[in-house]
């Protein structure tokens, strides 16, 4: 059986061509970067080419934060960030997770001042939920990969 575009809430509004769809998805990897990619950028021998920038709060940050990150609060980035980031190097951006768009605004303020930056997908919830090691005001920590966002070791296995 065919169904019409019209009745199909997928479909009713059709998919972009190919090209155009090329290129907004390559747009979006301009922009963002994966908790797995960050993390094995992270582990491999040498200098990773980024800085990686937790916005969240004093409070939230000694809950947990990636280990080596800088902590910097997106309301302290215009009067902090000269002091605390190279300009030539590239900004890796996280907050909370998925519902806090605090990297999003962290990313923002950093882009008006000069600094090349992309937003960590998932924050630091989807960091845990990896299996990622993380620091707390106790330590190194971490926990078991979830198995609905990690099932494969490593991360998503996209």
């Amino acid at each position: 059986m065919t169904v019409t575009t019209i009745d199909n809430p997928v479909l009713r509004v059709a998919p972009a061509a190919p090209a155009e769809a090329a290129a907004h998805f390559r747009a979006s990897l301009v922009f963002h970067a994966d908790v797995s990619d960050v993390a094995a950028a992270l582990a491999a021998d040498g200098d990773p080419g980024f800085a990686v920038l937790d916005s969240r709060s004093t409070e939230s940050w000694d809950q947990g934060h990636i280990p080596g990150a800088v902590h910097l609060p997106t309301a302290l980035i215009p009067e902090r960030a000269a002091r605390l980031l190279d300009r030539d190097v590239p900004v890796v951006t996280y907050c909370w997770g998925p519902g806090c768009n605090g990297a999003t605004r962290a990313a923002l303020a950093l882009a008006e001042l000069g600094y090349r930056v992309k937003e960590m997908l998932g924050g630091f919830e989807y960091w845990v939920r990896e299996g990622f090691e993380f620091e707390t005001w106790q330590g190194r920590a971490h926990r078991a990969p979830d198995p609905l966002t990690a099932p494969v070791e490593g991360g998503c296995g996209c």
